[in-house]
């Protein structure tokens, strides 16, 4: 199951454009360059480049280089690297790149270039052999050797992006759970899992919903929600009626 979210068809073209805008002017639109980047596969984003440099005449990714710096220099290495799908796993190679990933977040650089290689590269059943061999080795998850400062957003990221590859379902049950347990219904994050999740897995994500929290997604969602806004959001939750 893909967590990466990406769209059907997209215009290698547009997106280039978009990129291009978002990189001239005072200062540069980082949000518009994730909104891209962080929705295309690693084919759509190989067009991209394509078309980038087709379109202005220079390479994408040193463009990026050149524009972001610090963390966000995650996204540049998006644009260049390729994720096998398969169920095939190396089970020395897992073993290793756990001692790796444990050795770097021991010395706290977290934002290390082989950890970015390691989960910008690998299958989503490669790393959770990793993961697992991590867990077994040192006696703690990798997401609980990577909690720390609250405030560090590459450190959140990174967080987010194991849970999203280790336990989809539960960490999508966990962001609908905290999107309708706050003041003021975060309706980004609902709409966000639900339009995502619909053609996916969103059945077994309502299925753990419910056995975690004692109440149907449905019946949140209309208690939450309302008008064309509801109906939207329960015809994509398949509810009765709607």
């Amino acid at each position: 199951m893909a967590t990466l979210i990406a769209p059907q068809n997209p215009s290698p073209v547009e997106d280039a454009e978009v990129l291009r805008k978002a990189c001239k002017g005072w200062g540069t639109d980082e949000k518009a360059i994730i909104s891209v980047l962080g929705h295309r596969n690693a084919v759509q984003r190989k067009l991209i480049r394509e078309a980038y440099e087709r379109n202005y005449h220079e390479d994408l990714i040193k463009r990026l280089e050149s524009e972001l710096s610090g963390d966000l220099e995650l996204l540049g290495a998006l644009v260049g690297t390729y994720r096998y799908d398969g169920d095939e796993i190396n089970a020395s190679l897992a073993q290793w790149e756990a001692g790796l990933l444990h050795e770097v977040i021991q010395k706290k650089v977290i934002n290390h270039e082989e950890v970015v290689r390691i989960l910008g590269t690998r299958s989503k059943a490669q790393l959770n052999a990793t993961f697992n061999c991590y867990k077994d080795e040192h006696g703690i998850s990798i997401t609980k050797s990577l909690s720390g400062n609250p405030f560090d957003e590459f450190l959140a990221t990174l967080r987010t992006a194991i849970r999203c590859i280790y336990d989809p379902h539960k960490y999508f049950e966990k962001v609908l759970h905290n999107a309708v347990n706050k003041v003021g219904t975060d309706e980004d994050a609902l709409t966000r899992v639900i339009v995502t999740r619909a053609e996916k897995d969103l059945k077994e994500i309502k299925e753990l919903y419910h056995k975690r929290n004692n109440v149907s997604l449905d019946h949140v969602v209309a208690k939450e929600t309302s008008g064309d806004y509801q109906a939207f959001l329960l015809t994509l939750l398949g509810s009765k009626g709607h």
